[in-house]
């Protein structure tokens, strides 16, 4: 298998959904640890299968990965905006057909007039985004239109259209269904979402859960100054990311001789790429972060190895991470915090 076939099966969508629905504890920022960690994981592995020896050049790649995951978080945003317009012009078209045949039609406005819609289409913090880093639907009318399209004709848009109620609530739920049947699991759109952004595709499932967690946010007095989820918490996210990265690549040969004192009767080149590098992360992690928690980092690192590697990994992972921890405590050359959780 080459290496461009490799790297599309290791960050497959189904990998990211799988892990995310079992995994992701969702926060009030949009690129969180766990997501970082994801992405130090790509990085890394692009940065040593490209035989890359400047770190600084994995730093920007890193940087641009996490940037464009927040980009894309907006512009998915924006897509239930444009959905939304589309649906306006649609009736506009139908009103006026109705007219010509006189066929004495009066088609509801309940859906163009959606509360929850015209909330997030009058976001400012939505509007300015996507205006500043130019995220626009202008040139994909056809795949709204075709979107637009399947919404009609679903049953939950029929059902929400011949509802005698009308709350906020129903407004906000069926936009929520929208995005989980129709945007979540959708080819073309991740087709067109690849040819725009290398990142994107890779990055669809994990943004598709901070979109609905986005829809589920909003409330019936929500103005347009409501905050959507910001990109880090806090710049200590940010230097948690390049710090770890930097440590990882300076690191190697050090926790490379680590595991392979851990692993005497296995030939340390038999060890999976996959598997090397999650180590890699995880000892980084231990040794350079005092306050996070030991049962954190090899809890997270475990977690991914069961989302990238072998059915195995997970419990290689494990055992390796805990057994060098242990020995570097022993040796005084390990301490941790046990207080912080990350």
């Amino acid at each position: 298998m080459n290496y461009e076939a490799f790297h599309s099966l290791i960050f497959s969508f189904f990998h990211f959904f799988s892990y995310l629905c079992t995994r992701i504890k969702l926060k009030r920022s949009m690129i969180n640890r766990e997501l970082i960690r994801i992405k130090l994981v790509q990085v890394l592995y692009s940065y040593i299968q490209k035989g890359t020896h400047n770190p600084d050049v994995a730093e920007k790649e890193l940087q641009l990965s996490l940037d464009k995951a927040y980009d894309l978080y907006n512009y998915l945003l924006m897509l239930l905006v444009e959905v939304s317009r589309m649906s306006v012009r649609m009736l506009e078209v139908y009103e006026k057909r109705s007219k010509k045949l006189k066929d004495g039609i009066k088609w509801s406005h309940k859906f163009a007039n959606n509360r929850f819609i015209i909330q997030l289409e009058s976001n400012r913090q939505l509007r300015d985004y996507c205006s500043e880093h130019e995220l626009s639907w202008a040139d994909h009318e056809t795949f709204v239109r075709n979107l637009y399209n399947k919404i009609e004709e679903s049953d939950f848009y029929k059902n929400y259209m011949e509802s005698e109620t009308s709350s906020y609530e129903e407004d906000r739920e069926v936009w929520r269904v929208i995005y989980r049947q129709l945007i979540c699991n959708n080819d073309e759109l991740s087709e067109l979402l690849e040819d725009k952004n290398v990142y994107w595709n890779d990055d669809k499932a994990i943004v598709d859960t901070f979109v609905l967690k986005t829809i589920n946010r909003f409330k019936e007095n929500s103005t347009s100054t409501h905050p959507l989820m910001p990109e880090y918490k806090s710049d200590a996210d940010l230097d948690f990311a390049k710090k770890l990265l930097y440590r990882a690549i300076m690191g190697q040969e050090h926790f490379n001789e680590l595991i392979s004192s851990t692993t005497r009767k296995w030939d340390f080149k038999r060890i999976a790429l996959m598997d090397r590098i999650i180590l890699q992360l995880g000892l980084a992690e231990i040794t350079t972060f005092p306050n996070i928690p030991l049962s954190v980092s090899i809890n997270e690192y475990v977690d991914i190895a069961k989302m990238y590697s072998t059915p195995k990994s997970d419990k290689y992972i494990n055992a390796t991470l805990d057994a060098i921890a242990k020995k570097l405590m022993e040796e005084g050359k390990l301490v941790k915090e046990e207080t912080t959780n990350q």
